[in-house]
């Protein structure tokens, strides 16, 4: 706040403002003529930004706001000699106002906060072997950056070496993660192990950190829906009260002949009170001061009113891999032709699918020189991949292949079952674990808890997802779906009336995050998923879901108290007006402090930390 007071232009004209306030005061005591001079002056600077904002909004808009409601009645009161109410009034005023533009700031800063976790520049090394700094914004694609033992990466890339890497800024999880060749690597995470080379594969805009700092900034330019309706109702509002300022003028000095200053100056706290300032800051400051929250927590927001709709969610669909569990597949067990498997590791080499990289990863020593590189691949949404006579996959996709029933002994297992055939014949089998992410059991118990029914809907088979929703306790699950079934349940829960929440992390769950009211991305998941969505979980917590969820109804339930009180200031402060017995600097202090007191009790929310239920969840640590 003092750096606001300090540096803002704004800021210095509030300062400048309040000191002739107060000289004025003190010189009414001694010379009243100086003390007039001083309120002028005090008026100029504490209503020049109000009177410049309300001029060029109500040109821009072409509709009045409600700056120029303070303005006027300001100038109202110089016009009958009210110098120190006028001067009061716009002190008052523009002190609420710096608290709102306070209020957005710390809102912002948590995009300052992310910014900080990349660092400004990069080592490149060039072509003759010498290491150049530049800026981390004038890297391009292709450029090689050195990365030393315990720097932060630069930007998104490919590694030329084995390196261990601490991703806890982007990820949440503490254990650095090792990194073979080839490996992606990510900007703001840090290195942990040796000095390694990284081949730039995104430009400065495109990684990840850039498009999570690009979705905070969006989320705080979308208005929540509350924000939005006073956003409409304030010009129609203000061109009413300008209506009836004159109209209850004339009614007091022609119909019940009060004196014209008298009436000229109630008309003056008429236009003063019933000035919506505190409603219009009812919504804006608490929802962006939630936004900042969420974002410091690792949650970030695509605008207003996905925070507030977030706390009226009646249920909860979550996919499996990657949002339950952690989507680190490692093979177990397989039995396949070496022939057949030499060509599905090529194929598999071709997705990103977690599976995929599990596979590849336990036969990358595998000699692939036979195999033809120039015939097709091609995916089987939702089910698997093709290349000429070989077909690897779910299941369900081979239920009327040859030697089917053969290899349905493997299913028992509860691990994931990948087959694989050649022609229409199965001939063999990958089983794969996965792990349950340690905070899955306990946000699905809190959810539950707050009686937002869970349901996990997943491609893999009937018995992982069964163990999988028995260890994290869900209410139901449906097993072995495509992604267009995905939909298909979102829409029926629509169709009831119901606020569906959808969470996932992959390309396949994109359109039911797309359909969902609120479609939840895990920061970890494709770039598809998190464009799709409206939140976005950055450090793949799930616990810090349910936090926000919490969040959200703090959000809610604040704003409903603005409203209230706002409106009932509003109205008790017009009722004693009508009744003659509210003068204008009762009516300022109580009118423009009921602003600040709404400013104030939204800004809360900034620092605000829900409490945390306590479920069991000694139970987590699983396999999936």
């Amino acid at each position: 706040m003092i750096n606001y007071l300090t540096k803002s232009r704004q800021g210095q004209f509030l300062v400048i403002g309040i000191l002739f306030t107060a000289l004025g005061f003190i010189f009414m005591s001694i010379n009243d003529s100086y003390s007039a001079g001083l309120f002028y002056a005090a008026i100029f600077f504490l209503g020049f930004y109000a009177a410049k904002d309300a001029v060029i909004e109500t040109i821009r808009d072409k509709s009045p706001n409600v700056d120029l409601l303070m303005i006027l009645a300001a100038v109202g009161a110089v016009i009958i000699n009210y110098e120190s109410e006028g001067a009061a009034l716009l002190l008052i005023f523009a002190t609420s106002e710096a608290l709102e533009d306070y209020a957005n700031n710390k809102s912002t800063s948590a995009i300052s906060e992310l910014m900080a976790q990349v660092p400004e520049t990069a080592q490149v090394l060039k072509g003759n072997g010498e290491v150049v700094t530049v800026p981390t914004e004038e890297l391009e694609i292709g450029d090689t950056v050195v990365v030393t033992k315990g720097a932060q990466i630069p930007i998104d890339g490919i590694i030329d070496r084995k390196a261990v890497v601490n991703e806890a800024a982007l990820t949440g999880e503490a254990i650095p993660v090792e990194k073979n060749q080839k490996d992606e690597v990510f900007a703001g995470t840090i290195n942990e192990g040796d000095v390694f080379h990284l081949e730039v594969t995104k430009s400065n805009d495109e990684t990840v950190f850039s498009n999570i700092i690009r979705m905070v900034e969006e989320a705080q330019s979308r208005p929540s829906r509350i924000s939005k309706f006073i956003d409409r109702i304030e010009s129609k509002y203000v061109i009413s009260v300008l209506i009836i300022v004159p109209i209850f003028i004339f009614v007091l000095y022609s119909v019940m002949a009060i004196p014209f200053e008298e009436a000229f100056y109630r008309g003056m706290v008429f236009l003063t009170v019933a000035s919506p300032c505190a409603l219009v800051a009812s919504a804006t400051p608490a929802t962006l001061s939630a936004i900042s929250n969420g974002a410091k927590n690792g949650v970030l927001f695509k605008g207003g009113a996905a925070m507030e709709a977030l706390s009226t969610m009646d249920t909860l669909y979550t996919d499996k891999t990657g949002t339950l569990t952690y989507g680190e597949f490692k093979v177990d067990d397989y039995s396949i032709p070496d022939t057949v498997l030499k060509e599905i590791i090529y194929m598999e080499q071709q997705s990103s699918h977690p599976i995929a990289r599990a596979i590849v990863s336990a036969f990358k020593e595998i000699d692939l020189s036979a195999v033809n590189h120039e015939e097709a691949i091609n995916e089987i949404a939702g089910s698997g991949i093709q290349k000429g006579r070989i077909r690897v996959g779910k299941p369900k996709a081979f239920s009327d292949y040859e030697q089917y029933d053969h290899f349905q002994k493997y299913f028992q297992k509860g691990n994931t079952i990948i087959l694989a055939a050649k022609d229409n014949e199965v001939v063999g089998y990958f089983s794969l674990s996965d792990q349950i992410r340690t905070q899955s059991a306990e946000a699905v118990a809190n959810f539950q808890k707050e009686g937002i029914k869970v349901t996990l809907l997943t491609g893999d088979n009937e018995e992982v997802t069964a163990n999988v929703a028995k260890i994290v306790g869900v209410d139901h699950y449906r097993a072995s779906m495509l992604p267009e079934q995905k939909i298909d349940y979102v829409l029926q829960s629509q169709s009831k009336e119901e606020v569906v929440g959808m969470i996932g992390d992959g390309i396949n769950d994109a359109p039911a995050l797309a359909n969902a009211d609120i479609g939840i991305a895990m920061g970890s998941g494709s770039s598809v998923a998190m464009e799709s969505s409206d939140v976005v979980v950055v450090k793949n917590d799930l616990s810090k879901l349910f936090y926000s969820y919490k969040l959200s109804k703090r959000l809610n339930t604040i704003i409903f108290q603005n409203v209230v009180f706002s409106i009932s200031v509003i109205v008790t402060l017009i009722v004693l007006n009508l009744f003659g017995v509210l003068g204008l600097p009762l009516a300022v202090l109580f009118h423009e402090g009921s602003t600040i007191l709404v400013i104030l009790n939204g800004l809360r929310l900034i620092g605000s930390k829900p409490g945390k239920e306590e479920v069991d969840t000694s139970y987590r640590s699983v396999k999936a």
